[in-house]
């Protein structure tokens, strides 16, 4: 099964490729199900490499051909199959595919559907291959290739000039940290003499610890991470791309392409635990970008921004787990993460989807008893996100949590104070649109979603109840996961929990599970006692609720420090040196060429008197300059 780990990209890229070129003869109905039959054999195939795997097969290297090979140089197209490729293909086709077949509903009667569609699978097609390629020059390929597709799908309703402005702020602020992920590959290569996974592993290995070009290169690596996983200070592109239709929210933003940064730091631990410094940074930024972003996300009224931001909090809580080097933690939480966040995704989707476009939660509530089964839904992602057992996202925050305590407690209780945050903007944003009365319009029309839009809620309601049995905490039961993952993390240096005895880990938990359902408790009085509704204007909120209101005014900054900077002295170099020296000059050069001509026509006289005189004074000349 693993020889033919080459169809699993091949499926997608099929798709594209038929609903791409024949998307205007091709009917909707076609095409959707097409695409996600594509989607869905992909996963099949995933399924059986995983099986594999997860009974002892050992990992491979599949070199499919020769890409690039001169002198000493040799880079093939291969893939790298092993439990933490097998573990992320899972991810990627299984909540890919339930996610093409919600699209089927969600997007039925848009004009662009097929364009949509195949836009998703070519997104799929090059996440497969970010995942799955056994370099970091295959893995770049896939870097840039789900960078193009969240531009085209953030800008899929192009008509829309404020979606092609957030489609553009995503695809700059992404290329900023591409560049430093480039950057990173020219030195690794340099040092190393090589890109591929296996051979760059194995030369570090006599790399003494915290080497300066270890250094370097794990830094520069993260500024990639940076930049596709939306942390500080790249992330307001991330709130921005909200303007996609919801699935790509669900798809791109959420369970996939964001993890890509996390992925990455995973996949190259060993060169991570050779440089504790990009460690350290790599926990603070996170840290600082988990907790800005759930302060932010307390007074969002847009369904999806609130998700947003929830988002690049979970990603800055992942990239906290990897800094205090708990790898195993951040994928399981990588996991979960893109079972919960892609149901409460696409469970806002059918929100919007009932409320015929409407997003802003305070013209919401009451919607329990009209759309019962998106509540359901919903309300599991909730608990999960919020850390409640025994739901997904307990299990793989506890393990973070665990192995951030172990590495400082200081951080441990801003961590706490993170996930305290999210419990209350979750049940906030619940509460908000479910509880209380409908405060707006058309009452009549609401209803529920389509079974083809419901099924998949349900299937991810389900993942997001018992996805976190796969990694119980140790002494509680099993961790498969951790077992699983263990050869690629061989090297780490790191299984804090293992120096916990069984009373500190309920000690831990139990603090984390009070103080979350403290946060719950006051969301419930505020929104649902008092049913206190958010202000319609950030005018009428003062001091810090207007800070974090206004985001911080982060783009408000960037927009004075960069843009503003950039557009004075585009215009003072276009009018300066572009039109009063280039322009001049070009202008002066023509004006000379035509003076000239005219001069040294007069030479060409048609006398061959003259053409003779003029021959042998020249060749007089050269004799003499030859002397």
């Amino acid at each position: 099964m693993i020889n033919l780990v080459w169809l699993i990209p091949l499926f997608p890229l099929l798709g594209f490729l038929l609903t791409g070129l024949f998307y205007k003869r091709l009917t909707h109905s076609f095409s959707g199900w097409f695409v996600s039959l594509m989607v869905l054999f992909s996963f099949i195939l995933s399924t059986g490499i995983f099986i594999e795997l997860w009974n002892g097969a050992n990992a491979q290297n599949i070199i499919l051909f020769d890409w690039i090979k001169t002198g000493n140089v040799s880079l093939p197209f291969e893939f790298l199959v092993d439990s933490l490729s097998a573990t992320m293909l899972m991810i990627v086709t299984g909540v890919g595919f339930l996610i093409h077949v919600y699209s089927i509903g969600y997007m039925h009667d848009d004009e662009g559907f097929n364009r949509f569609f195949s836009y998703m699978n070519l997104f799929v097609f090059f996440m497969l291959i970010l995942v799955l390629g056994g370099s970091y020059t295959i893995m770049f390929i896939g870097w840039e290739g789900v960078g193009l597709c969240s531009y085209l799908l953030i800008g899929f309703w192009f008509k829309n000039n404020d979606y092609n402005n957030a489609a553009k702020k995503a695809f700059i602020m992404n290329r900023i940290g591409d560049l430093g992920f480039l950057l990173g590959m020219f030195l690794i290569f340099w040092h190393y003499g090589s890109l591929t996974y296996t051979e760059v592993f194995e030369n570090v290995k006599i790399v003494s610890t915290n080497s300066e070009i270890m250094t370097w290169a794990t830094i520069l690596l993260f500024i990639g991470a940076i930049g596709k996983s939306a942390q500080i200070p790249l992330f307001t592109w991330l709130p921005d791309a909200m303007a996609g239709p919801t699935p790509v929210s669900a798809l791109i933003h959420a369970a996939t392409m964001v993890t890509a940064g996390v992925y990455m730091v995973a996949r190259s631990n060993t060169l991570y635990i050779l440089a504790p410094v990009t460690l350290n940074i790599i926990a603070g930024i996170g840290l600082a970008t988990a907790l800005m972003a759930a302060l932010i996300a307390l007074f969002q009224n847009d369904i999806k921004k609130v998700l947003a931001y929830s988002t690049v909090s979970q990603l800055g809580l992942m990239f906290v787990g990897l800094g205090v080097r708990a790898f195993t933690g951040a994928i399981f939480h990588l996991t979960t993460h893109a079972f919960f966040k892609a149901l409460l995704f696409l469970a806002a989707g059918s929100v919007i989807h009932a409320l015929h476009g409407e997003q802003d939660i305070r013209n919401m509530g009451g919607l329990r008893k009209k759309i019962p089964l998106t509540f359901f839904v919903f309300l599991i992602g909730t608990l999960a996100i919020s850390g409640i057992p025994p739901f997904a996202g307990f299990f793989s925050k506890d393990e973070i949590l665990a192995g951030i305590y172990s590495e400082n407690q200081f951080v441990w209780i801003l961590a706490i104070l993170t996930s305290m945050l999210t419990g209350f903007y979750m049940f906030r944003l619940l509460f908000l649109t479910f509880s209380g009365k409908f405060r707006g319009t058309n009452e009549s029309k609401i209803h529920e979603s389509p079974k083809i839009m419901t099924i998949p809620l349900l299937l991810l309601a389900l993942l997001s109840t018992i996805g976190g049995f796969a990694g119980i905490p140790e002494g509680f039961g099993t961790h498969f996961l951790k077992g699983f993952l263990s050869p690629v993390f061989e090297n780490q240096a790191m299984m804090h929990h293992d120096v916990h005895s069984l009373s500190t880990e309920i000690i831990l938990m139990t603090v984390a599970m009070i103080l979350t359902l403290t946060t719950i408790a006051l969301a419930w009085q505020t929104f649902v006692k008092k049913a206190k509704i958010p202000a319609e204007e950030s005018t009428e909120r003062k001091g810090i609720m207007k800070l974090l209101y206004d985001k911080f005014y982060i783009d408000e900054l960037y927009n004075m420090i960069i843009i503003k900077p950039v557009k004075y002295f585009s215009k003072l170099f276009y009018e300066i040196i572009e039109l009063k020296l280039i322009d001049n000059i070009v202008e002066k050069t023509g004006k000379m060429t035509i003076k000239t001509g005219h001069t040294l026509r007069f030479i060409q006289n048609g006398h061959v008197g003259f053409y003779l005189a003029a021959m042998v004074i020249g060749i007089i000349l050269v004799l003499l300059f030859n002397l």
